[in-house]
């Protein structure tokens, strides 16, 4: 019987540069959990990176009309952006729409630059 031993740094690496994900092309990611006109609250905080000023891209998901067999269930559409005026704590901050018309329970993403 013949054992094969790899690295456990070099596996865990490897798997780290194939693995598409958050971490490659968006530093924050949460979602709107209030919207009252153009001001917002949004599941972002200190503790994510954020910061006054910061303006954020804004998506909405819908279902898509097709069953199991069809395309993707769900389709993810850009729907504005906002900008981050006060942080609330760790965890939520205040914002205001830039541009669209913006939802509870939307996605709102900072990419990395």
């Amino acid at each position: 019987m013949a054992v094969t031993l790899v690295p456990v740094g070099a596996y865990a690496q490897s798997a780290q540069t194939h693995t598409p994900g958050i971490g490659h092309s968006v530093f924050m990611r949460g979602t709107v959990v209030r919207a009252s006109g153009n001001d917002l609250v949004v599941c972002i905080g200190s503790a994510d990176g954020a910061e006054p000023g910061q303006e954020l891209t804004v998506y909405r998901v819908s279902e898509h009309p097709h069953g199991p067999k069809g395309p993707p269930s769900f389709l993810r559409t850009e729907v504005g952006t906002v900008r981050i005026q006060q942080i609330i704590d760790q965890h939520f901050a205040n914002a205001t729409v830039t541009s669209g018309a913006i939802k509870r329970h939307d996605i709102v993403e900072l990419r990395r630059p």
